[in-house]
């Protein structure tokens, strides 16, 4: 591991904690007690603000451009492995399993708990405290688990995270992040 150096972002005693494989897009906001993982990414416009508690992506994950995670006093923000964020989402203060899509629009509140091979459809709102069952699929406002969800969609959630890990990749050996 080594210390971001993203210093206009340092408050003291925390610092961001990134990997050589991450990625962080140009514009994106990382500032705290955040820890990214292995092959993470993070995208244009974003904002990780572990500020008052703990922020960790899992290795292999990847947070969308203009989406935001924070946390609260009571709740830090937890993303398993290979876990995609979708486009300005908002993820506070909850836990969100391995290999989870939450998709694009969604909202997810304090205390919330995603289990793993899930989605969070486009748009969701996962209310405070709601817990989701593993490879459910959650629709709607406020958010109900509607069924199950097949072999195929849990791979697919997999198979989209590694799609953002080569891309990703391919970014950051072309010098376009923030490193």
């Amino acid at each position: 591991m080594s210390i971001s150096p993203f210093k206009q972002f340092y408050i003291p005693g925390t610092e961001p904690i990134v990997q050589n494989s991450t990625f962080i897009a140009p514009g994106a906001i990382v500032v705290g007690a955040v820890e990214l993982g292995t092959e993470s990414s993070v995208w244009y416009g974003s904002v990780l603000r572990g500020d008052i508690n703990r922020i960790i992506v899992g290795d292999q994950s990847n947070v969308q451009d203009g989406s935001v995670l924070h946390v609260s006093d009571d709740h830090a923000c937890i993303l398993g492995e290979r876990v995609t964020v979708g486009h300005r989402a908002v993820v506070h203060a909850c836990t969100v399993g391995d290999e989870v899509l939450v998709g694009m629009g969604a909202i997810i509140l304090d205390g919330a708990v995603i289990g793993a091979r899930s989605i969070v459809a486009a748009g969701a709102l996962v209310t405070k405290g709601m817990v989701v069952p593993e490879g459910s699929l959650v629709m709607g406002s406020p958010a109900k688990v509607v069924r199950s969800l097949t072999e195929e969609e849990k791979a697919a959630n997999a198979r989209l995270a590694l799609k953002y890990v080569e891309v990703s990749r391919r970014y950051r050996e072309a010098g376009l992040d923030q490193g």
